[in-house]
């Protein structure tokens, strides 16, 4: 009995213990993966991690700049007369007595910059067929109101309307304005000057769309001493006709000094006495044809050679 309890407890032993030389050893685990030693593939000495490396963030490839918008042609009806604004994208140029506006007068000094924000301008000047399509009259009910004598120095539908003071463009455009539900004004004399050297296409002409004023232009030398109809000559850089010559086009500014400073958007002084016309006329010579030749009449005044071009904001 007692030789079978002996041999029970010692094969207890056996299978609890294991046995090297003379002493019992418990089996231990691995302290980094937990296994039984005899079981971890290294032995209780697993080898020090490798430090991680940092990683630099890859750069970041920079966005595409956006695509400045395309600006189209805007075509207009009123009355089944038709007419074309086209867009002027904005920027800034010099304005004033720049090198190539050849024998400057003084009021054309100092050059500066101007900066302006994108709009549309009148293809052509305001025709007669456009004028009577929203006003209800003539260009000899115009001359009437100022004289009945004066003579008519080119008329029908695609001449330029002429014989109107500034005072009768804002009616006129007041007029427009409710027939089309656009918001049409005059332009400012740094929008009509910034289109008539051709905008961002500027070539740097001296006349508006050529240094050859023929090219352009009816004035003194080839009118025959009237106007003449709108875009029988050829455009500027911006598709703009007769912004040199034909007839003088009335702009919103009060005339007054140019400053040196920077500018943006300019509107000119808050008054004055004579507001601003440009671009020369049939009777011109060709030295008053120049992009950046200034001209000021007082508002109420009109003339045989005073006519008007719109402008409309993006």
């Amino acid at each position: 009995m007692k030789a079978k309890l002996f041999l029970m407890m010692l094969i207890f032993c056996f299978a609890t213990t294991s046995v090297v030389g003379q002493g019992i050893i418990k089996r231990e685990k691995c302290k980094t993966c937990g296994k039984v030693i005899s079981l971890c593939p290294y032995k209780g000495k697993h080898p020090k991690p490798k430090p991680k490396q940092e990683t630099k963030p890859k750069p970041q490839p920079k966005p595409a700049p956006k695509p400045r918008p395309v600006l189209y042609d805007k075509t207009f009806r009123v009355g089944g007369v038709e007419f074309v604004m086209k867009p002027v994208e904005g920027g800034t140029f010099t304005m004033g007595a720049t090198a190539e506006q050849q024998d400057p007068r003084d009021d054309e000094k100092p050059a500066h910059q101007v900066t302006l924000s994108s709009y549309y301008i009148g293809e052509t000047e305001v025709t007669q067929a456009l004028w009577t399509a929203v006003m209800g009259n003539t260009v000899r009910d115009q001359r009437d109101k100022e004289y009945a004598r004066l003579s008519i120095y080119g008329e029908g539908n695609d001449y330029p309307m002429y014989y109107i003071s500034w005072t009768d463009c804002q009616e006129f455009i007041s007029k427009l304005n409710r027939l089309t539900e656009q918001k049409f004004r005059l332009p400012t004399e740094a929008e009509w000057e910034y289109a008539a050297r051709g905008g961002k296409k500027s070539r740097g002409y001296q006349y508006s769309g050529s240094n050859n004023l023929d090219d352009v232009a009816w004035y003194d030398d080839n009118s025959g001493s009237k106007t003449h109809i709108v875009k029988t000559k050829q455009p500027n850089e911006l598709g703009i006709y007769d912004m040199s010559g034909n007839v003088f086009e009335w702009c919103q500014d009060w005339k007054g000094s140019y400053s040196t400073g920077s500018q943006t958007n300019p509107k000119g002084p808050s008054s004055g006495s004579n507001r601003v016309n440009r671009g020369g006329c049939w009777g011109s010579y060709a030295r008053n044809c120049r992009s950046a030749l200034r001209n000021g009449r007082a508002p109420g005044e009109r003339d045989f050679i005073l006519g008007l071009r719109l402008v409309l904001s993006e």
